[in-house]
Parts: structure tokens; sequence; C-alpha cells
């Protein structure tokens, strides 16, 4: 099993399993698998190996900034630029590609919080998450990246989009159930994915930097 090269950004936790005999060979019959969400800019950052920590899908506003691509092969406007973790203030607000507000800062971004836990009994994967620091009243939705495509590929985290969108509560908590078609493994991660226009795009994630934003991630080791 491949390792991951982001310290803590999943805790991988096999608290039940039974073995089975079938005529193939060995199956896992019961299998919990729980990770901690990190932010998707840190995931990101670490992956590419980015000179200077940003997140490249949230923008802040710096009147320097000419309109450009960023890292993701996002298009920004002009007095714009991706917001670098590092450096730029938390109290900053931040903004979408076309230099719209997000409505909150860069602290409240960065803050967000998140479980997973998925349960896999013979066959039939449950998947239960918690989270914390959202946007109140926020609308998002789960994917799943599928890191064995190229280009890599997303997908509703249900499979079908119809069960993996949900809002936010007034205090940016969230609670989310939902069944998978099948039990992720290090090929796949959970995306949380934050739509700034209010809406779900049913199968698809939006238009990635200015109604959609990549806002946690995890993946099993």
């Amino acid at each position: 099993m491949k390792t991951s090269r982001i310290g803590n950004i999943a805790m991988l936790a096999l608290a039940t399993s039974a073995w089975i005999f079938v005529s193939g060979g060995p199956v896992l019959a019961t299998e919990t698998l729980k990770l901690n969400f990190t932010t998707h800019a840190a995931f990101f950052c670490s992956e590419t190996k980015q000179p200077k920590p940003l997140d490249p899908q949230a923008f802040v506003q710096d009147p320097a900034a000419g309109e450009a691509v960023g890292p993701q092969g996002i298009k920004h406007v002009a007095g714009f630029r991706p917001a670098l973790i590092e450096q730029d203030a938390k109290s900053v607000k931040v903004f979408n590609a076309n230099g719209k507000p997000l409505g909150f800062d860069l602290g409240q971004w960065l803050g967000a919080t998140g479980s997973v836990e998925v349960s896999d009994k013979s066959g039939a994967p449950v998947l239960s998450a918690t989270f914390a620091g959202l946007a109140p009243g926020g609308q998002y939705s789960l994917f799943e990246n599928h890191f064995d495509q190229k280009p890599i590929g997303f997908t509703p985290m249900d499979g079908d989009g119809a069960t993996n969108s949900f809002v936010a509560a007034a205090d940016g908590s969230a609670k989310v159930t939902m069944k998978l078609t099948h039990m992720p493994t290090h090929a796949n991660a959970a995306l949380l994915v934050y739509h700034s226009d209010g809406k779900t795009h049913g199968a698809e994630r939006g238009q990635i930097g200015v109604d959609a934003h990549h806002q946690l991630i995890a993946r099993p080791e």
C-alpha cells in the first residue's frame, strides 16, 4: 500500500474485521474506515510541491495582480490572486476567480474541519461525515477523487449525485450519511466542495474557482 506524503491528513483504522472464506479465497466481511479531513489547499500544495503554500480556488484582492491563470488552471481577473496561506492575514476577505465575495475571510475558509467514517458490512458501504466551521447555511457536496484516472476524475460520492449534497447549519456544522458504491482506497478520496452560488450541480462539481471550491479532502493511506 502506498504511503501518503501528508503526515496526518488521514487516520486509517480497521475497527472491526472478520474474514470469511469462499471459493475464490478470503473476503473481508466487515470493515470500518475512519479518516480526518484536511484542507484541500494543504493537500494540493504538498502534492504539487508549490514554492509558496496557497489555495488555488480561493482568491484575495491584490491591486498589483494582473489577469492570469493560477496553478490549478483557474483563470482569475485582474486585481485578484490565489490566497497565500502563510503570507495573507487570516482576516482578509475571500473571493471567487471573478472577484465576487464569498462572504467570509481566509481564516474561516481554512478553519473548517471534518471527519468521516465508512462502514462496509458485507459489501454495503455507508459513509457518515461530521463537519464544523463551514459557511452557515452554505451549500455543499461530497465528491470522490479518482487518482487512478488521468486526468484525475471526479464523481458524486454516492455514485449518482442523488444524496451527496447538503446545507450546513446556522452554526456551520453538518452531519451527513449516504450509501456508497464501493469502499474507498488510496486510489480515491472524499472531497468536500463548497458551492458559492448556493446551488447544487448534480453529478458535476460546477465551475471550479467560480461557483465550486474544493475545501476539505480525506484520502485513505
